[in-house]
């Protein structure tokens, strides 16, 4: 196996490994693929594996809070979009009046998709919010 640093940018020093949410590799993915319709949503979505990599190797280049903000996006991978919008929109600050609806969203995340960091990413998030006094319905 490469150095993780070695393996930068993905798509070119080891495309093998560049696969998509549906399985497909970066040179499945082409245009005429597109044109013919072959290559639906799911084909170019990207996988939890991928961006645990690039994780890796940020954190090889020493971007620490890169490497942990791909290691949460690799969690939300098996979230639906709808829940991950609707949990966007709960953390804006002045939506919600009381932390219970974040801590109810951060369980569910946890225990139904095995998202325990973006689970605890919220808690620290409700925790904050509580001691700023941002829970008051603004909007």
């Amino acid at each position: 196996m490469k150095d993780v640093l070695e393996q930068y940018p993905i798509s070119e020093k080891c495309p093998e490994q560049a696969v998509s949410a549906s399985g497909k590799t970066i040179n499945d993915l082409t245009l005429s693929e597109v044109l013919s319709g072959r290559i639906d949503a799911e084909d170019i979505r990207i996988s939890a594996d991928v961006l645990q990599l690039q994780a890796r190797i940020a954190r090889a280049a020493g971007r620490e809070g890169l490497a942990r903000n791909l290691e949460r996006a690799a969690e939300l991978v098996a979230v639906p979009q709808d829940i991950v919008l609707e949990t966007y929109e709960m953390l804006r600050p002045g939506r919600l009046e009381n932390p219970e609806p974040l801590r109810a969203r951060a369980e569910m995340l946890r225990r139904d998709y095995g998202a325990h960091t973006i689970a605890a990413f919220i808690e620290e998030a409700v925790a904050v919010y509580q001691s700023r006094k941002l829970f008051r319905r603004r909007y």
